[in-house]
């Protein structure tokens, strides 16, 4: 039988490589009045998936 990708995981990650895959941020959902621009601007931007939970996002990812 076939394994299903996680439906969540593939609307939240991009892969780069099976070592490296991009994910967003927290905190740009609301309560945006009372942060600054510069901490907006810098939320927007994508980081790397922290090597300590690679394995669970490919076990989503079925990677």
């Amino acid at each position: 039988m076939k394994n299903k990708t996680h439906s969540g995981a593939k609307k939240r990650f991009r892969v780069k490589s099976r070592t490296q895959i991009k994910r967003g941020q927290q905190g740009m959902r609301h309560l945006l009045k009372n942060k600054n621009s510069k901490r907006k601007r810098h939320l927007g931007d994508m980081l790397y998936v922290d090597s300590a939970n690679i394995r669970q996002i490919q076990r989503a990812l079925n990677l």
